[in-house]
């Protein structure tokens, strides 16, 4: 098997750019995320239009927590989403009740945020040689 060496996530254009302009803390929904650690790349996938691989960053340190509004304590303006942003994102998921039950207990998918340095923007897209799912896959060598 080959060597895990980073991440990529789909992420919409419409918020791609503000990696490249001082955001260094990505956030989301925990998946893709039990090989991964810090000195990994993640690789920025631009989803929605002019799809492919942006640019990178190193990771420097990974975050859970429940709530992903607790990170805006911890990580402050940082966070390429704003709280207004998650608040969305947040009442989307209740509307389709975006939890895991397990022996009649709900509980709600933790949140991970991958601490970045070292972000660069690539001078072209690249084309990813398959489709990135929505949950992110690993970059292997």
């Amino acid at each position: 098997m080959t060597e895990i060496i980073g991440v990529t996530f789909p992420i919409p254009k419409s918020y791609m750019g503000r990696f490249f302009k001082g955001k260094t803390v990505f956030i989301k929904p925990a998946t893709c995320f039990k090989e991964i650690q810090p000195g990994m790349k993640l690789v920025f996938y631009q989803s929605r239009e002019d799809t492919g691989f942006v640019g990178e960053g190193v990771i420097a340190e990974i975050a859970f927590d429940e709530n992903p509004l607790n990170f805006f304590t911890r990580f402050g303006n940082k966070i390429f989403l704003s709280s207004d942003e998650v608040n969305q994102y947040l009442e989307y998921q209740d509307h389709w009740k975006s939890t895991r039950r397990r022996k009649g207990n709900v509980k709600k998918k933790p949140w991970m945020a991958l601490v970045l340095k070292d972000i660069k923007q690539y001078s072209n897209i690249e084309k990813p040689e398959r489709f990135v799912p929505v949950g992110g896959q690993y970059i292997r060598k």
